[in-house]
């Protein structure tokens, strides 16, 4: 199977990516305790179906919902709503800083799944790259682990999900547009969500007392003046999210995109300083030079060489 791959493209789509992410997660803070989970997830999905029709439309773009891979599509679906309902929940109780570590691990699952389903082979600098990124973002972040317990692990799954889902979605795309995949990521999101309606809607289970569980099963449109413009940025920020990731998956190395996933902190503490008048720390400094420093040197390395990061048959690097 031949893949096309275009690292540099890549690379600039998954930080914007990362940018617009870091702020839809920042304004979920403002709103976990005025709406629901899949009330949430519902809702921004919605709004991304009418911006994705309307692009559609405008931009005259050919377009079909046939897909070449139904089960993996099935897959990376799922993978993709539960995922990020996953990391939704954990932002109930855990901090920005926990939360963003865990989900940091998905690197590593996706070099794994890089090498076992994409036949990719990851180098010794490729991998040293990796670590020395991941111990920059544990340095960022300085996540405090008194007091584990297993929900903790929420990121964790969520990252384990979605290096699932972007490994398929690479490749996938070698015969499934970004629309069809977009298209059907939205329409499984909605139709779950309906069903979720349908049985828990009216918060008929939610007689708990931890917020994190009244998030889960409260009522649906219990506050909508509060929480639907909120739900109507977040919709219109994931379009332009999940756009840019999935054309950075589609176009680009699995292994050598999710590295700079790492910007994501760099945009977190701008989002922080502007939202909460955050400023970072000395120590949030040093980390986000190591981040820069580990994803940087891969990619100027092969500008200087010209040679490409990942080719049509992937090299031991």
């Amino acid at each position: 199977m031949t893949l096309n791959n275009n690292n540099s493209q890549g690379i600039i789509f998954i930080l914007l990516g990362m940018a617009f992410f870091s702020i839809q997660d920042a304004l979920i803070k403002f709103i976990f305790e005025d709406i629901a989970l899949f009330e949430l997830y519902f809702g921004r999905t919605l709004i991304q179906t009418f911006f994705l029709t309307c692009f559609l439309i405008i931009a005259k773009k050919s377009f079909t919902l046939k897909t070449y891979y139904p089960v993996l599509t099935l897959v990376r679906v799922f993978c993709f709503f539960f995922g990020f309902s996953f990391f939704y929940i954990s932002l109930t109780f855990m901090s920005l800083a926990m939360t963003s570590a865990l989900f940091f691990s998905c690197p590593f699952f996706m070099s794994i799944l890089a090498i076992i389903f994409l036949k990719e082979r990851i180098g010794i600098r490729r991998w040293s790259a990796i670590v020395v990124g991941f111990i920059g973002v544990l340095i960022v972040l300085n996540p405090n682990f008194d007091d584990f317990n297993i929900f903790k692990l929420a990121p964790v799954a969520c990252a384990l999900c979605y290096a699932i889902a972007m490994t398929i979605t690479k490749y996938t795309s070698e015969k499934d547009s970004i629309y069809t995949q977009m298209a059907w990521l939205y329409i499984f999101a909605l139709l779950a969500g309906f069903i979720i309606y349908l049985v828990s809607g009216d918060g008929k289970f939610n007689d708990y007392s931890d917020p994190t569980m009244q998030f889960i099963y409260r009522e649906w449109f219990s506050n909508p003046g509060v929480a639907w413009p909120y739900v109507l940025v977040m919709g219109i920020v994931a379009s332009i999210s999940f756009f840019c990731v999935f054309k950075a998956y589609s176009i680009a190395s699995p292994s050598i995109v999710s590295l700079f996933e790492y910007s994501y902190i760099l945009w977190a503490m701008l989002a922080g300083y502007l939202l909460f008048d955050t400023i970072p720390v000395p120590r949030t400094f040093i980390g986000t030079a190591l981040i820069i420093g580990a994803g940087f040197y891969i990619f100027f390395r092969e500008k200087v060489t010209g040679r490409m990061i990942a080719t049509d048959t992937p090299t031991n690097r």
